[in-house]
């Protein structure tokens, strides 16, 4: 063993440079072999985390790394300076560096290589994830102080399991079915909440988008649309309901894919519990996150389709009835403001009609017509008909005056 100090910090490995993960101080002392330890400052805390929660990476700066590589002998090493430890050193054997053997992968509960193939032969999968996560609850792990790499042992594991399987001629991913299923029914209930949400938005907008089709097709929707309207409301509670579970299930905090709590990937610096099927997960949230925001604004769309429907039908007449000889419809079975714009458009269809205001809330459409030609009545009544609605002319009192036309409408 030789030290020379040097000021640039080693993040790799001087054997193999592999990039490798930090270790605590607390690990080298309880695993190095004896008479090493008098050489080292080595102290520090134990493994504070309660029952069940595991060793998490250590993210403070310790001076000391550790290799996981199976192409070198080095465990630890120093940042600074040329302080190295090998196999041999240890008072426990690395499984992780080791490619054959027993190969110990959890130092707590005592699963391995070994023990993995042994349950795979007899009952086809092997139980080490499910095992290990239980006996975290209680009494709990000591992996700073067991495992050479001071850090959970999940990741280790999980690749361990594929190890085995394929020494056994099992290829196979590294996910247990449990997992998997896991998996699937989040997703599933995550893909249900959305297309619920859409559907219910669709619905909820459908007193007015429905007599439209209908309209299309030659069939009155006024009906339908008012029976619609009246269950709006409830479906526009069911649209919000469906999307904030959408939202709970695309944002709530994931187990990663080895079932772990999320501590293993808790340093950036190395992947020991992130397996490739963990990243592929992490793109699939993201790409669920922006369809859910793509669902969101879908939503929003549809339930406020009644407010702007107007827009795309061309609204009320643009001309001014001032000064317009002039008649008061009442019309039935509006149920929203796009309603008043479908009016609008069947009345300003009628040959002799200059311009026309419907009014949602007032129930009823003024109409105007040249001052010198009477308004075509029974024209307007059919196409408000035709429309999809149901139309009476109001009796009213009319009279010229100069500078415009007026009506007095009698309720």
């Amino acid at each position: 063993m030789t030290t020379s100090p040097t000021k640039s910090k080693r993040l790799t490995c001087p054997s193999c440079d592999k990039k490798a993960k930090r270790v605590s101080t607390v690990t080298l002392g309880a695993l190095l072999v004896d008479e090493l330890l008098g050489e080292l400052p080595i102290g520090g805390e134990s493994c504070s985390n309660g029952p069940g929660e595991g060793c998490t990476s250590v993210n403070d700066d310790t001076g000391w790394r550790f290799c996981d590589s199976t192409e070198c002998d080095v465990v630890y090493f120093s940042e600074e300076g040329d302080t190295t430890f090998s196999k041999s050193q240890l008072k426990v054997p690395v499984g992780v560096k080791e490619q054959s053997g027993d190969r110990p992968l959890c130092y707590c509960f005592g699963h391995s290589v070994a023990t993995i193939k042994d349950e795979l032969r007899t009952k086809g999968n092997s139980d080490a994830l499910a095992d290990i996560r239980q006996k975290m609850k209680e009494p709990g792990c000591r992996c700073e102080t067991e495992n050479p790499s001071g850090s959970c042992c999940l990741g280790s594991v999980t690749k361990g399991i594929q190890v085995a399987k394929d020494e056994l001629g099992m290829g196979d991913t590294g996910v247990q079915p449990t997992e998997i299923n896991s998996i699937s029914s989040s997703s599933h209930a995550e893909t249900f909440a959305k297309v619920g949400t859409v559907v219910s938005a669709i619905v909820a907008s459908s007193c007015c988008w429905l007599p439209l089709v209908l309209l299309a097709v030659g069939v009155s929707g006024a009906g339908i649309a008012s029976t619609m309207e009246a269950y709006r409301p409830l479906f526009i509670v069911v649209t919000f309901s469906f999307l904030a579970a959408a939202f709970y299930f695309t944002y709530r905090p994931k187990k990663s894919a080895i079932g772990g709590s999320g501590d293993c990937c808790a340093t950036e610096e190395v992947d020991d519990c992130c397996s490739p099927v963990a990243k592929g997960r992490f793109n699939l949230m993201a790409l669920n996150k922006v369809m859910l925001w793509g669902v969101t604004i879908l939503a929003v769309a549809f339930l406020l389709f009644p407010s702007y429907v107007g827009v795309f039908l061309g609204g009320n007449g643009s001309k001014s009835i001032a000064g317009m000889n002039r008649a008061v419809f009442a019309i039935e079975g509006m149920t929203c403001e796009g309603c008043s714009a479908i009016a609008t458009k069947a009345i300003l269809g009628v040959p002799g009609v200059l311009a026309a205001e419907v009014s949602y809330v007032d129930g009823q459409a003024v109409v105007g017509t040249e001052a010198c030609c009477p308004v075509p009545r029974e024209e307007i009544l059919t196409a408000i008909e035709r429309a999809g609605y149901s139309g009476t002319l109001l009796p009213s009192k009319a009279k010229l005056e100069e500078g415009g036309g007026t009506t007095e409408v009698r309720k």
